[in-house]
């Protein structure tokens, strides 16, 4: 029996929609590379370009130097919240990052995948939710359609591929339970 190939001609995502005009994802290009994935250091202006371009921003967030966010209009942040450097929100979905959060490091929200079996590597996309008080630890990554639980911890390097149990540390690929996170 012939095994069937990936042919990547026939790749078609025009269903999806990114939610914004032409214009604006080319706006959003030009103000992205010239603020936010370069060293620029100031954080009140970033926040403002945010805003402009849709996204819902609370207070005291911190975002700092060459951060990657696809799309601003489909970006929610919470109070007090860190984004570091290097952390690439690929949004293809809705983000929503509520308070206190943190994302160290270089770590990655995928909100997009393709679907491996079919030979259209068709595009697949979910929505990521980091609850109030979760940490998501440098270099690691955030798979479509996964909820981290409140002050859950997603540990160093690790890949999260389903949802995070509340006050819960996960660590590896994939990320797995391996203790109570207690917060003194």
């Amino acid at each position: 029996m012939q095994k069937k190939e990936t042919d990547l001609s026939s790749f078609n995502n025009s269903w999806y929609k990114t939610g914004a005009s032409a214009f604006a994802r080319i706006g959003w290009y030009f103000i992205s590379a010239a603020f936010f994935k370069s060293a620029f250091p100031i954080n009140s202006i970033k926040i403002s370009l945010l805003k402009m371009f849709g996204a819902k921003i609370g207070k005291g967030v911190v975002i700092k130097p060459h951060v990657n966010i696809k799309y601003p209009w489909r970006l929610t942040v919470g109070n007090h919240v860190w984004i570091g450097e290097h952390v690439w929100i690929d949004n293809l979905a809705d983000v929503v990052i509520e308070d206190n959060v943190c994302i160290s490091q270089g770590a990655m929200l995928l909100c997009g995948n393709h679907d491996y079996k079919k030979t259209s590597f068709d595009l697949i996309t979910g929505n990521i939710t980091l609850k109030k008080g979760s940490w998501v630890g440098a270099k690691s990554v955030v798979c479509p359609s996964v909820i981290v639980g409140n002050h859950a911890v997603l540990t160093v390097g690790s890949i999260a591929t389903k949802n995070m149990n509340d006050y819960t540390i996960y660590q590896g690929n994939p990320a797995e339970a391996v203790k109570e996170r207690i917060i003194s």
